[in-house]
C-alpha cells in the first residue's frame, strides 16, 4: 500500500500551501494513511505527466496516479472502506460535494488577499512564471490584487455568515466530529496562514474557532507546519 502526494511549495520545501492539497492532507490524517509527500513547485510541470495534468494534488497509489482533490478523497474511501469515512455514507457524500464547491468559491476570494504574499514565498523561476501568469490571468498587476484587501475583508467575513451559523450549534460541520465537508473549506484557511500574516478572521468568530480546532486535530498535525499566527 504504497502512497505518494505530490504537493504544492514554494522556496521552502517544508511549507506546503495548496488549499486543494491541504484537503487531501487532512483526508490521509483522518483515514490514518500515511503517504510519502513530495514537494511540487509550478513550473515542475513534467513530474506530473504520468497523471495526464498538470496542477496537484496528484496522488499515486500503488501506480495509479489519481489527481483533483474531490476525485482523491472519493478514491481514498473507496479504496480503504475499513478506514474512518470521510463522508459518513453515501448522503454524506452527496451533501460533502456541495462544500467542496463552497470551498472553491472562497479560494476565488482569498486569492485576492495572498496573491502576492504567495509570490513572494517563491523561488526567482517560480516567481517569474507566477507573475506572469497571474497577471494576465486577473488582468492587473499582484499588487493591485491586493491593494486595497483590507477594505474588502469585512465583505469576506460576512459572507461566511451560514458557516458561521451552523458552528453555532455544532463543532464541525461533519456534526460532533470531523468529516470531508470540513476539510474541504479548512484547506483554504490553512492555505492562507501557512503563507500569509493577513489575517482574515476575528479571534471570537465561532469559523475561527473551528479552525483551531482542526488545527490541533490529528496530534496537531496541521498546526505544526509553518504557517502565521
Amino acid at each position: 500500500m504504497a502512497l505518494k502526494l505530490f504537493e504544492l511549495v514554494g522556496a521552502e520545501s517544508n511549507r506546503p500551501f495548496s488549499p486543494y492539497c491541504w484537503r487531501i492532507r487532512m483526508a490521509l490524517a483522518h483515514k490514518g494513511l500515511d503517504a510519502e509527500l513530495v514537494p511540487w513547485r509550478f513550473i515542475e510541470k513534467a513530474a506530473l505527466e504520468p497523471s495526464g495534468q498538470g496542477k496537484v494534488p496528484v496522488l499515486v497509489h500503488d501506480g495509479k496516479w489519481v489527481f483533483e482533490s474531490w476525485e482523491i478523497a472519493k478514491y481514498l474511501e473507496a479504496q480503504f472502506p475499513d478506514r474512518p469515512s470521510l463522508f459518513g455514507g453515501p448522503q454524506g457524500q452527496a451533501l460533502s460535494l456541495v462544500y467542496s464547491n463552497l470551498g472553491d468559491v472562497h479560494a476565488g476570494q482569498i486569492v485576492r488577499f495572498v496573491l502576492l504574499d504567495i509570490y513572494k514565498h517563491l523561488d526567482a523561476a517560480n516567481q517569474a512564471y507566477f507573475r506572469e501568469n497571474r497577471e494576465k490571468r486577473f488582468g492587473m498587476t499582484l499588487e493591485q490584487v491586493v491593494l486595497d484587501r483590507d477594505a474588502k475583508r469585512q465583505a469576506f467575513r460576512d459572507s461566511l455568515g451560514p458557516l458561521r451559523n451552523v458552528l453555532k450549534v455544532q463543532p464541525f460541520f461533519g456534526g460532533e466530529t470531523p468529516l470531508y465537508a470540513d476539510y474541504a473549506i479548512f484547506g483554504q484557511f490553512q492555505w492562507s496562514r501557512a503563507i500569509s500574516d493577513f489575517e482574515l478572521l476575528a479571534a471570537e468568530d465561532p469559523v475561527a474557532q473551528w479552525r483551531t480546532r482542526l488545527l490541533k486535530a490529528f496530534n496537531g498535525m496541521a498546526l505544526a507546519a509553518p504557517a502565521y499566527g
